[in-house]
């Protein structure tokens, strides 16, 4: 069989899916680059601090993309079939669960920050600048947990562009934010690493207040509306049981062992903690192109099955697959082009230097693997209805391969920065491998 559709219309929709969701991920990346670079200039104490909190929040952020997920494997299918009533339904149910998670979220970070931050390191200094940071952090959850999920919805029935203006607004905001209350311009305190929470906190109200604002009182495709939220779910709730759950599930374990890799970097020291967050941006900016495949091929594969096209989704499920293969490699030879440039924007000591140096070679390697993985795992598979495997795949590798081996290499063998990242990286390459052979079988093929 042809590995590429042949079909010009296929590779519209997909730049037409892709290309927004792609610029909008440029925008993410670019508020983190700006929080990261700024902290930076204070040292490694704040810049570590921030990314081992910003490790408890990615747990938040990961199951929102559970929840957001697992629904638009529903929403995508019946948008495909014109089933608009039952689509309500599932945004309802999607909106009532992130409300009470978010809820609990912020409780919980509000009550222990001390405590949820030696989870991640002894280090007493990152501790007390990690709960100033977690002091307006905590208010964000709620604001994320609602306009990300909305936007995952949103986007399963083709409306793309919104959730971009949003970021990009948002990014000129964080920014701006962040230089007044970061440095202490316009008058306002010198803040340090609260003032970076404090302008996070501020651009996701505006994210929720655009976002939201357009899902119940604009949109014309679906016409959800306020009023919707007290409709009636149970007809749907089955459903939302077998195609949702899973995802949730796997992504909420997907997000605790990636916590174990922080907590396993946080042990290794501040040094390499520092070294993981300059790399992790690398990786993120290098790889925004794969993100747009991956949401295109999960939203086009469940409106074609949505349309009992199974034969035309595998074929679509071949060409993503070898898309993701394509955009891997041109990732792995970008980072390794412009890692010493990168590097060189920190204000970092000699040794954080060098174990950057090691992380992003293992990351140039690894991202070839993960791109694949990302593709199949957050898009075909998924918008295919195969939850139950996802959610073996996502977090049976990380568990017996990926955490222990990163316990061996960092904490016992102290192997150098290269081994360390591939061994905590290693169940990308397993799982690209496993998803491959599942795409090839056909057995991911599910229609609601």
């Amino acid at each position: 069989m042809q590995i590429f559709v042949r079909d010009k219309e296929f590779y519209k929709r997909i730049a037409t899916i892709a290309i927004p969701v792609t610029l909008q991920s440029l925008v993410t990346i670019g508020i983190n680059m700006a929080d990261t670079i700024m902290l930076g200039s204070f040292g490694e104490s704040q810049l570590s601090a921030s990314a081992l909190a910003n490790q408890f929040l990615s747990l938040f952020h990961i199951l929102c993309m559970g929840i957001g997920g697992g629904a638009a494997v529903m929403t995508a299918q019946y948008w495909g079939k014109g089933d608009i009533p039952s689509l309500k339904r599932v945004i309802t149910l999607m909106h009532r669960i992130i409300f009470t998670v978010a809820i609990v979220f912020m409780i919980v970070t509000l009550l222990f920050p001390g405590q949820i931050m030696r989870i991640y390191t002894p280090d007493s200094e990152l501790i007390e600048n990690g709960k100033q940071y977690f002091s307006y952090m905590a208010f964000t959850y709620l604001f994320l947990g609602l306009s990300l999920t909305s936007t995952i919805a949103l986007r399963s029935f083709g409306v793309v562009n919104i959730p971009l203006f949003s970021s990009i607004l948002s990014l000129l905001i964080n920014v701006f934010c962040n230089w007044v209350f970061i440095f202490g311009n316009l008058g306002a305190p010198p803040m340090e690493i609260a003032g970076a929470a404090l302008a996070t906190l501020i651009a996701r109200i505006f994210e929720f207040v655009f976002i939201c604002g357009y899902l119940f009182f604009y949109d014309e495709r679906v016409q959800y509306r306020i009023k919707d939220i007290k409709m009636q779910c149970k007809s749907i709730i089955n459903e939302y049981i077998t195609y949702s759950v899973p995802v949730i599930i796997s992504d909420m374990l997907l997000a605790l062992g990636n916590n174990a890799v922080a907590i396993i970097m946080g042990r290794i020291g501040p040094n390499f903690v520092s070294a993981n967050a300059i790399a992790s941006v690398t990786v993120q900016f290098t790889t925004v192109a794969n993100h747009g495949l991956a949401n295109a091929s999960g939203i086009i594969t469940g409106n074609t099955l949505g349309k009992k096209e199974t034969d035309k989704a595998y074929r679509q499920g071949v060409t993503f697959f070898a898309l993701s293969a394509i955009i891997g490699c041109i990732a792995s030879v970008i980072i390794m082009i412009i890692n010493p440039y990168v590097i060189g924007f920190y204000n970092i000591t000699s040794e954080t230097v060098e174990i950057a140096k090691g992380l992003m070679m293992a990351v140039a390697v690894n991202v070839i693997f993960s791109s694949i993985a990302s593709v199949m795992t957050k898009g075909v598979l998924r918008g295919g209805g195969d939850t139950r495997f996802l959610m073996v795949a996502d977090i049976l590798f990380l568990w017996i391969a990926s955490v222990p081996l990163g316990i061996l290499t960092g904490l016992v063998l102290r192997l150098p920065p290269f081994f360390i990242y591939s061994a905590l990286r290693i169940d990308t390459v397993i799982k690209s491998l496993w998803c491959i052979k599942r795409l090839v079988s056909k057995k991911w093929i599910r229609t609601i």
